[in-house]
């Protein structure tokens, strides 16, 4: 671990590079743009070679879909506890995606035109869930489910299948849960390009959502235009931001949790308690030995994990506005004073009691959000995004009246002197 202190000489310029941008490293965004090309001239074939080259499966055109039968296998597999952990996680979901969605309205303007808004659920959607280390179920749940809740009628989903060519039962559980009604067995930057831009045996898809690592990201970023994306979701991160009441033992423990997700996971911890940051320093070491994943978890407390003394909170709330982590620990005896000056962070957990691992399975809010710098700019997966909007306006001869003065004025600097034609006719019949 990265363990640093504001008395130091390295802090400062290591704070400064915690200033980050989601841009792709070269050598990713040459290789996704290569792949999109293969998927783009040869449809199918290419998804089968990627496929086979990166996963180790071969898949045909047969068995290039998750089938029914692989539903209902996948149905009779998982226990009760799955399925009852699925409906408990769903629930509140729906419910917290309800509170969210759009509704249509519509009002008067100045000159007595009806002007308002109409909001419709997108016909067809393609959701992605990563494979690798862990099936994610609670992914799955996290995307469809939000797109189930907007009443999204056609979700496909896509997910890299192991190299005998199935998926968990667990994770087809959860996606027919959540209203999947296509699933493709693959991952990667060729999914991506495969939702967006469709082959013989794929109708695209209207929008893609979902995480994945900084191949998926950088597909989604490049076919922009193509199709329309949620947001930049990569690698997942965390920054735990504690005055002198955190409890070490809480505070290690969510720093090994998100350790656990491996790869290019980042780990950050920010405290102006010197005191305190010895104590999870320790409760680090003392919880470690004892997790399955603990190899993983060392390569990420390496790699990617920083330790920070702060000067003062304050400094600690402008390094978060900085930094826009995905997951943001909160915990401070004055949060009514610090909470409203947060602005930049995907998701927001207050107090000792609030672990992230409960927002990442059931509290409801999706926990596909922006990392790598890209908070700034994305939120997270919300419903409302899974609607189209369209904007309605009818007039009638009165409002059209009052109207047509600025119009024709307009017309007039803008030099488009139809417009002010095709407005005042209306009023000569």
């Amino acid at each position: 671990m990265k363990i640093l202190s504001y008395l130091d000489s390295g802090y400062t310029p290591f704070v400064r590079r915690l200033n980050r941008r989601a841009l792709p490293e070269p050598g990713v965004r040459d290789l996704v743009t290569s792949i999109i090309a293969e998927v783009a001239n040869k449809g199918d074939e290419a998804l089968f070679t990627f496929t086979k080259r990166f996963d180790g499966a071969t898949l045909t055109a047969k068995t290039l879909f998750v089938s029914e039968a692989e539903f209902a296998a996948a149905e009779k597999a998982v226990t009760a506890g799955t399925k009852t952990a699925v409906a408990r996680s769903l629930k509140n979901i729906h419910a917290f995606a309800n509170k969210s969605l759009r509704k249509d309205w519509s009002t008067k303007n100045a000159e007595g035109a009806t002007v308002g808004e109409r909001f419709t659920p997108f016909d067809r959607v393609g959701v992605y869930v990563p494979g690798g280390k862990a099936p994610l179920v609670s992914t799955a749940l996290m995307t469809a489910g939000f797109a189930q809740a907007a009443g999204v009628p056609e979700i496909l989903a896509a997910t890299p299948c192991g190299a005998d060519g199935t998926v968990n039962p667990a994770l087809l559980y959860a996606l027919k849960a959540a209203g999947v009604t296509e699933a493709i067995k693959v991952g990667g930057a060729q999914a991506i390009a495969a939702l967006a831009l469709g082959t013989r045996s794929i109708k695209p898809v209207d929008r893609i959502f979902g995480p994945g690592n900084s191949f998926v990201v950088e597909a989604k970023r490049q076919l922009v235009g193509a199709v329309s994306i949620d947001l930049l979701p990569g690698p997942s991160e965390i920054l735990i931001l504690s005055d002198k009441t955190g409890n070490a033992d809480f505070i290690a423990a969510d720093i090994l949790a998100q350790a656990e997700h491996g790869g290019d996971s980042v780990v950050g911890f920010a405290t102006d308690s010197k005191a305190l940051l010895g104590k999870v320093v320790k409760a680090i070491d003392k919880q470690l030995p004892a997790l399955s994943r603990s190899k993983i978890i060392k390569e990420v407390l390496k790699r990617g994990t920083f330790l920070l003394h702060l000067k003062s909170f304050a400094d600690g709330v402008a390094l978060c506005n900085t930094f826009a982590p995905e997951h943001l620990s909160l915990i401070t005896a004055e949060e009514d004073r610090w909470l409203p000056l947060i602005r930049t962070c995907g998701a927001i957990y207050l107090g000792n009691d609030s672990p992230v691992a409960v927002g990442d399975f059931l509290a409801g809010p999706s926990h596909t959000l922006p990392t790598g710098g890209s908070g700034r700019s994305f939120s997270g997966i919300r419903a409302d995004q899974f609607q189209r909007r369209t904007s309605i306006v009818r007039l009638d001869k009165n409002s059209v009246r009052k109207s047509l003065s600025v119009v024709e004025e307009f017309a007039r600097i803008e030099g488009l002197d139809a417009h002010g034609r095709s407005t005042a006719i209306r009023l000569e019949k």
